[in-house]
């Protein structure tokens, strides 16, 4: 197992970690309290969660492998190097894990609350069932080969190129509707520390190491971490500057819902309901 060469850059390195840890971590709650207190899911888009759903799974299934499997190491270091250090921290298995199961949870909000006539589009089923088609091929093709690192590159390609579609639904949305109302802000600002944080991390480890293998050897890490920045900036910028005084039409929750509903009443069922209390008040001619 290789070793770190300054005590300090360790220290800093697993700091680092676990802040990225409690940033990303974070980053999944206020969408889950924000869809709670409306208890409407009206501005979230359905496809993100989708693919994030799949996107976590697979990094998922990358981290628990790399980190505690002793035959996907020992391939790993037969490919970059006995001296290099595995790229997966504690850190990011217990994000991946934490992810997968706070997705499923606004997953399950999406089915229980209200949601506008919102739904999965017929494209993020499809590029969901592709994903998991090509992962199951290539599960049977290393059966025979047990060139287990090779699969899991699969599964890292699979988190990468979903990371990069997954924010562009909810973009889309957003700029379609003129609005970031139903799309918490707080968990852009919490993405985008554990993203810088997360290349921070990877960045300090090479400089301690004397070399960029474990970045080249972890690809899928650094691009979710530079992909997440560059949507998360796009995504503030939709918020205080775009759109800052905005709210989407559909973006009411339920009491506002019933007061539109009260507002709007056509003039003339008003009408009659005065002519009605005034007749009423008329005193009894005998």
């Amino acid at each position: 197992m290789a070793s770190w060469n300054s005590v300090p850059l360790l220290v800093s390195y697993e700091v680092l970690g676990w802040l990225t840890f409690v940033c990303w971590s974070f980053s999944f709650y206020p969408q889950v309290f924000l869809n709670y207190r409306r208890k409407s899911v009206v501005g979230l888009n359905f496809d993100f969660v989708v693919l994030n759903l799949t996107k976590h799974l697979s990094y998922l299934v990358y981290n628990l492998s790399l980190y505690f499997s002793p035959t996907v190491q020992k391939q790993y270091k037969d490919k970059y190097g006995q001296n290099e250090m595995i790229p997966v921290a504690a850190n990011d298995v217990a994000f991946s894990s934490h992810a997968v199961l706070l997705t499923a949870t606004t997953l399950f909000q999406i089915a229980i609350y209200e949601r506008g006539d919102q739904k999965v589009s017929k494209i993020a089923c499809g590029i969901v069932s592709i994903v998991w088609l090509i992962v199951a091929i290539c599960f049977f093709k290393t059966l025979s080969s047990h060139h287990w690192l090779w699969l899991l590159s699969v599964f890292n390609v699979a988190q990468v190129c979903l990371t990069t579609i997954k924010y562009i639904p909810q973009a889309v949305m957003n700029f379609m509707r003129k609005s970031t109302e139903g799309w918490s802000i707080e968990n852009t600002l919490l993405d985008f520390s554990g993203s810088v944080g997360n290349y921070s991390q990877m960045v300090m480890q090479s400089i301690d190491q004397g070399s960029w293998m474990n970045i080249y050897g972890n690809i899928g890490k650094v691009m979710l971490s530079l992909v997440s920045i560059s949507f998360d900036i796009l995504f503030m910028i939709q918020h205080y500057v775009l759109y800052r005084h905005n709210k989407g039409p559909s973006a009411k929750t339920a009491p506002e819902v019933e007061m539109a509903k009260s507002i709007d009443r056509p003039m003339e069922l008003l009408l009659k309901e005065m002519e009605i209390e005034e007749i009423e008040k008329m005193p009894l001619v005998p």
